[in-house]
């Protein structure tokens, strides 16, 4: 018999536990102690009769509440399948579990209460369930009898999920009116539906076709484990994820690029002449090359694009949001390294599916970013190769999952497929010349707070004091380089990804660059000092007050926001996340033009980048 894994997924107290206790106890796939440990739990709480949902709902936690917790892994058998049953939690707050037991699954089966039909659990499961690219996906449409088995409810519940199926690309949709609580439908067909002619929940999943998982024929073998029982011996030890392989084939090992051709398969006692996914072996080569755990051995000229940046689909699971500021782990197959999430380029709108532009991304949240790891990674598509092309990314503080991943069909061209082109007149030639060290200081305020009025005086006060100064201002830049950029969350990233790329480059060549933008949130300004360097970053907070900004209004933006005029307005109606730890504070409604100068010279002499620069004797021109 073949073997089917599937999951469950619904919304609290849509029945799922209910049903697959069900299906256990209509189809004898428990133990007789199971049934009276169940028997006995059941008097606790009911009059008369057996609570099925037990039958999963393993722990005391969610026996006291009634709900599903954590992931309840059951198996059973009929005369012509195997099963293997993942019980995903409902409540949103674990619906990070529901994508941790949908993960391995061949089908989904989703229960919608028939009283309230498709909701935002619905959705969200469905579309995680798309996300991971489960081929099949089943709608028990639970509580028929609650309805006095309506048609108009069924077809209404039908009506509106092919619809979202439609949206998320889900072609392979089954619906099935049924009740858990009374057993229609779900093994034994019901008198109470003469309406429909379609199969029980246990005849489709007996005959459901069970998709091959899916594996491309490119060669994928990550290394999980080095084999040296001997001096004689030296194998490489995992399970492949995609393709095949056989002796005598070259193969090269990624990401060292170094090939070898593979002298045998060995599993337990014996030698295979050939193996493929999702065969788990041990891999011996005719020379001694260096691999490791994390590596990935494919087929020679045949290497997946390697890159340390990616763009790629997530599903948040952390309680604490995502935040640009903080380094994560990137785990994809056996082989970890350090990344950062550089940009968030939307989430994905349950109730829509639209794609909003944001910054971050909260618990059980769904979209789309842009990560930079520490070392080049593979660039396998999810689509084509579900083993290679996933992810986990973890918090190196508490080690917990905090995202699952997927990499992205297409993708960005990444800066480690170019080659940075070195010149032959060093930075610290450069600033060896101007006398001093190049750097940013990067005003960030409300409109009107005084940014430019203290930025201008800050040049003019540096230029005669002979340093190199370049004053880099918002409004200037949207006059060339980025007049092509709107004012949408995700252009204003952008604004300021730029102008940060910009100020690098100035850096670069000596300068000391005096940056004004409101940037107004903490992941905007995460984003330039990634972009600048730390080392390299002077963060001020000019902080006057809102009131005392508005009041001054020298541009007029202001009193055309208050009106209507002007959308999504920093302070009025877009959100101001002031500066947590700035290296100064500037409120200007205090300060004078010229103290406010004062105090970012005295802190820019502290910090040394005044400080005369000595050239390395052949390290310069």
């Amino acid at each position: 018999m073949d073997l089917l894994r599937f999951s469950t997924a619904g919304s609290v107290d849509d029945g799922k536990s209910t049903l697959i206790g069900r299906m256990l106890y209509d189809s004898k796939g428990i133990f007789e102690d199971q049934l009276e440990a169940v028997t006995s739990a059941s008097k606790q709480r009911l009059a008369t009769g057996i609570d099925l949902s037990l039958l999963t709902d393993g722990l005391r936690a969610e026996r006291e509440q009634g709900i599903t917790i954590d992931v309840a892994y059951r198996y059973f058998a009929t005369p012509r399948r195997k099963f293997i049953i993942a019980d995903t939690p409902g409540h949103e707050q674990y619906t990070r579990n529901m994508a941790t037991g949908a993960s391995t699954a061949d089908l989904a089966i989703i229960l919608i209460d028939a009283r309230k039909g498709v909701i935002e659990q619905s959705r969200r499961h469905s579309a995680i369930s798309a996300l991971l690219g489960i081929p099949r996906i089943c709608v028990a449409v639970n509580k028929m009898d609650l309805v006095d088995w309506s048609q108009d409810v069924f077809d209404k519940i039908r009506h509106d999920y092919l619809e979202l199926a439609d949206k998320l690309g889900i072609s392979g949709v089954e619906l099935i009116p049924l009740s858990a609580l009374l057993g229609d439908n779900v093994v034994v067909r019901s008198e109470q539906t003469p309406w429909y002619q379609g199969r029980t929940l246990i005849e489709y999943l007996e005959t459901v076709e069970i998709p091959k998982e899916r594996s491309s024929d490119k060669f994928r073998f990550p290394v999980q484990y080095v084999v040296r029982p001997d001096l004689n011996f030296r194998g490489f030890a995992g399970q492949i994820a995609s393709g095949s392989v056989k002796p005598g084939d070259e193969i090269e090992v990624v990401p060292s690029g170094k090939r070898a051709v593979v002298k045998q398969l060995h599993f337990f006692d014996r030698d295979l002449p050939e193996a493929s996914f999702p065969k788990s072996l041990t891999i011996t080569l005719d020379r001694e090359v260096d691999v490791s755990r994390g590596d990935v051995l494919v087929k020679a000229g045949a290497a997946p694009r390697l890159s340390r940046d990616l763009d790629a689909q997530v599903v948040w699971m952390d309680e604490r949001p995502l935040a640009l500021t903080r380094p994560y782990f990137l785990k994809q197959g056996s082989r970890t390294v350090r990344a950062r999430i550089t940009r968030v380029l939307y989430r994905t709108d349950i109730q829509t599916l639209s794609e909003i532009p944001t910054s971050n991304l909260g618990l059980n949240d769904i979209g789309r970013v842009r990560i930079s790891a520490a070392q080049p990674i593979l660039l396998d598509p999810y689509a084509q190769f579900r083993r290679t092309g996933a992810f986990i990314l973890i918090d190196p503080e508490t080690n917990a999952t905090v995202a699952a991943g997927m990499v992205a069909q297409d993708q960005p061209e990444s800066s480690s497929d170019v080659v940075w082109s070195e010149s032959d007149v060093s930075r610290v030639s450069r600033e060896a010349r101007n006398g001093h060290r190049g750097g940013v200081v990067w005003f960030t305020g409300l409109s009107g707070s005084g940014k430019s009025t203290i930025a201008k005086a800050l040049e003019k006060r540096l230029f005669h004091d002979h340093r190199q100064v370049y004053l880099l201002d918002g409004d200037n830049l949207r006059h060339g380089l980025n007049k092509d950029l709107g004012f949408s969350s995700e252009a204003r990233r952008e604004n300021l990804r730029r102008a940060a790329e910009t100020a690098k480059i100035l850096v670069d060549a000596g300068f000391l660059v005096l940056a004004t933008f409101i940037s107004p949130t903490a992941a905007d300004r995460a984003l330039v000092r990634e972009v600048i360097g730390d080392r390299d970053f002077v963060e001020i907070h000019v902080s006057t007050p809102l009131a005392a900004c508005e009041a001054r209004d020298p541009k007029g933006l202001y009193a055309r926001a208050r009106s209507g005029e002007i959308r999504e307005f920093t302070g009025v109606s877009a959100p101001w996340e002031p500066p947590a730890n700035p290296l100064l504070e500037l409120p200007t409604h205090k300060l004078s033009v010229p103290e406010s100068v004062a105090k970012v010279v005295d802190l820019l002499e502290a910090k040394g980048l005044f400080a005369e620069v000595v050239e390395v004797p052949g390290g310069g021109i």
